[in-house]
């Protein structure tokens, strides 16, 4: 299967998603919001738009099966391939009007990632990547940064909304980026977290608690722009891990040191 020309149909069914976002975003009313947990939002423009992802990705692909952050009703996993779909990555933000939320796809293989869009709406701006073809913005080749320490680099990272219970580990670690950094910034969308660490504005990220749909096509983005992302303490899987840390790869080691200090709980 040719993953870069099938990478290039995904980023039309995912810029065509997006649009519905931004129509929406124009008119959008609070009232429509529905809670998944008390921190956890969710609107019929999250759910719409991956009903428009699934029924796009079914011609894309019909053999593939999927993993959605809504449930879509007939999005059922496959043996072999999957769709991991985040609709709206950025849910808080656009419910409030802050203007940075994206469309996440990746596709995977069994559990090898093969292909991956973060499309980021208000900017249209749309990351794509797949298995090595190396990754792009708006078809322009991207790469991580070169910066080589710690202290010259820009971090991010996503606040926990549950596990309430590792909060002061994780504000030990925030408070060590933010001594050892140019700064730790917080956007709001782990899709576009990732997807700026591709393409260079970001040396790394870290956040847990995350899910496979968050996360899936921003991996294979930092991955194929050359740079590294594992879970916090160890070089395990991070699809399936829940804890992320993504860099250029030249501050990936210091990253994990500083976490290390101070994260002692396992998830």
């Amino acid at each position: 299967m040719d993953y870069n020309q099938l990478s290039f149909q995904l980023a039309a069914v995912t810029r065509h998603a997006g649009q519905f976002i931004r129509q929406e975003a124009a008119t959008f009313n609070r009232s429509h919001i529905e809670l998944k947990g008390v921190h956890d939002l969710v609107s019929y423009v999250d759910k719409e738009t991956e009903k428009l992802l699934v029924a796009g990705l079914r011609e894309v692909l019909p053999e593939a099966g999927f993993i959605t952050e809504e449930g879509t009703e007939g999005a059922d996993r496959a043996e072999e391939y999957n769709w991991i779909i985040d609709p709206l990555d950025g849910t808080t933000n656009f419910v409030h009007g802050l203007p940075v939320y994206c469309v996440s796809v990746g596709l995977v293989k069994g559990q090898e990632l093969v292909a991956g869009v973060v499309y980021e709406v208000v900017r249209d701006e749309c990351f794509r990547a797949a298995k090595g073809a190396g990754a792009f913005c708006n078809e322009l080749p991207i790469h991580v940064s070169d910066v080589p320490d710690l202290n010259n680099s820009l971090i991010a990272t996503g606040f926990p909304y549950t596990k309430f219970e590792l909060m002061d580990d994780y504000l030990q670690v925030l408070g060590s980026f933010m001594r050892r950094s140019h700064g730790v910034r917080r956007v709001g969308s782990a899709a576009a977290d990732l997807a700026y660490v591709a393409a260079g504005r970001f040396e790394g990220f870290f956040e847990f608690n995350l899910n496979s749909y968050d996360v899936a096509a921003g991996i294979l983005l930092v991955r194929e722009a050359g740079g590294r992302v594992t879970e916090f303490l160890q070089d395990g899987d991070p699809l399936s891990g829940r804890q992320v840390v993504a860099s250029n790869g030249l501050v990936h080691q210091e990253m994990q040191a500083t976490i290390r200090e101070f994260w002692n709980e396992a998830e």
